[in-house]
Formats: C-alpha cells, sequence, structure tokens
C-alpha cells in the first residue's frame, strides 16, 4: 500500500462545545493511537481528510503523518476508523493507527471480483457476493487495498472460498479456508417463484382465518347495545340458566274484561 501525506495539527480542546466550532471552521478533530505510546487528540482539514478519502480505493489509507509544532513531527499511520454524519455524509471523526515500517499489522479488506462468470454468460446463473470483505496481514507497505479475485471459470454450484484467494506477494489471508467468498447459484425458474407465492398466499390465509375465528362471541351472549359501555365484574349470559334470586318479578296478567261480572251472576 502507498502512503499519502497528510498534515495534522496538535488539539487541547476536547468539550462537546468546542468539537463543534472546530467542525464549523473546517477542521476535523483526530486521535492516533500506538503500541508504545499513548492516545493523542489531534485536528485534521477537512478538505486533506475528504480528498484522501475519495481518492482510495476504500478507506483504509496508509498516511505519512506530519504533526506541525510536536516533538514527533513524523509519522507512518493507518486511517483506521472514519466517522460520517447519517445525513449529510461529512466526516465527523477520524482514528489513526499509528505503525512501524518492520512491523505487521492486521486489517479488513474489501473484496472486488472481476470477469463474468461462465455460469452466469452461458446458464443464466446469478453471481453470489457471499463475502464481502476478508482480514489480511503484512508489513505496512505491503497492504492491499482490496481484494480482486477474478470469478470467469466459476460454473453454477461453484464457489471460490478464503482459501482459494490468490494473496499477493507478503501478504497472509486469515480466516477458515473453507468460507465461500464468491459463488453461482442457479437461476429461479417462473415455478419456483410461482410456488413461493402460492406459499405466503397459503400462510397468509390461515392467520386471517385464525383471527377471525378468535373474535367469535361466546354462544347465547346478548349483543352488546350500539355505543353501551361495558358492565364492570358483569359475567356473560348463559343459555337456559336459572334467574338470579331476588330478580323482579313479571308483572301478573291483568284480568279479562268483563270477568268480574259474570262472577256476581252466578252468585
Amino acid at each position: 500500500m502507498k502512503s499519502v501525506s497528510l498534515t495534522a495539527y496538535p488539539r487541547s480542546l476536547t468539550r462537546r462545545s468546542a468539537v463543534k466550532k472546530l467542525r464549523t471552521s473546517g477542521r476535523v478533530p483526530a486521535v492516533i493511537y500506538g503500541r508504545q505510546t499513548n492516545p493523542q487528540t489531534l485536528e485534521l482539514t477537512m478538505i486533506d481528510i475528504e480528498n484522501l478519502i475519495h481518492r482510495s480505493a476504500s478507506e483504509n489509507v496508509l498516511v505519512d503523518l506530519s504533526v506541525v509544532d510536536d516533538s514527533r513531527p513524523k509519522r507512518l499511520a493507518l486511517v483506521q476508523e472514519v466517522q460520517h454524519h447519517v445525513l449529510s455524509g461529512k466526516v465527523l471523526h477520524v482514528d489513526l493507527h499509528e505503525v512501524a515500517e518492520d512491523e505487521k499489522v492486521t486489517i479488513t479488506v474489501p473484496v472486488e471480483a472481476i470477469g463474468e462468470a461462465v455460469g452466469v454468460k452461458t446458464s443464466g446463473g446469478v453471481l453470489e457476493h457471499v463475502l464481502f470483505k476478508v482480514k489480511v496481514r503484512a508489513l505496512p507497505k505491503d497492504l492491499p487495498e482490496v481484494l480482486m479475485v477474478d470469478v470467469s471459470n466459476l460454473e453454477i454450484g461453484q464457489a471460490i472460498h478464503i482459501g482459494e484467494i490468490p494473496a499477493p506477494a507478503g501478504v497472509e489471508i486469515i480466516g477458515d479456508k473453507n468460507i465461500p467468498v464468491l459463488a453461482v447459484a442457479a437461476p429461479v425458474t417462473e415455478a419456483e417463484e410461482a410456488a413461493a407465492e402460492a406459499a405466503a398466499g397459503t400462510g397468509l390465509t390461515e392467520v386471517e382465518v385464525i383471527k377471525e375465528k378468535t373474535e367469535e362471541p361466546a354462544e347465547g351472549a346478548a349483543p352488546a347495545a350500539k355505543g353501551a359501555a361495558p358492565v364492570k365484574g358483569a359475567a356473560p349470559a348463559v343459555k337456559g340458566a336459572a334467574p338470579v334470586k331476588g330478580a323482579e318479578k313479571p308483572a301478573e296478567k291483568a284480568p279479562e274484561k268483563g270477568g268480574e261480572k259474570k262472577s256476581e251472576k252466578k252468585k
């Protein structure tokens, strides 16, 4: 990996208000870490760090860091992490990791496919990117920004695993050698798509039927009056239940008209 020049400045203010003013002035807060040194707060020029990221294939960038007015003005460092604003995408913070030229370091690099798989070109297969990043270990100058993998010879059902990725000179690829990275899958037929849609529709219908059954009222229960509030603690009416003791008796049937006159005549 070729190193790129980057200038940094010491930073003494770390409070939130000071950091906000720093970003407003066109600077970005940063921190540099190292195995043999304590973390140090720095600030970078917004334009410099944005140009550096946009010109790189990934955010794994090796920099020749120049710290202005510092006891150690020259350092070799890796851009370890860059935090972006969720909406605007502007750089909010940068983490740098100081490294030595003769010491191997481990980083995660992206994997990109090159070429067109024969299984895709001739048989209509689908190229699947199973693993997008892998870990590598190497000296700083040998670190790759990205790993390019040729998929031209892949047939349907075949895959390229971690152990089959050709490593650049001086680079060790870390991880389970049997994990697939890129693969070619068989195309999905119209019948399979229709079957999947039908299965999904059947599952939905069953859920709706179960929901409707749970909402049916109990047998013999009186329908609730429109707008009436439920009575607290009231039990639902049971079909054929005996009347409650003390309940109001039904009104006696009034005698028929002329009934008294008939009884008087008999006497």
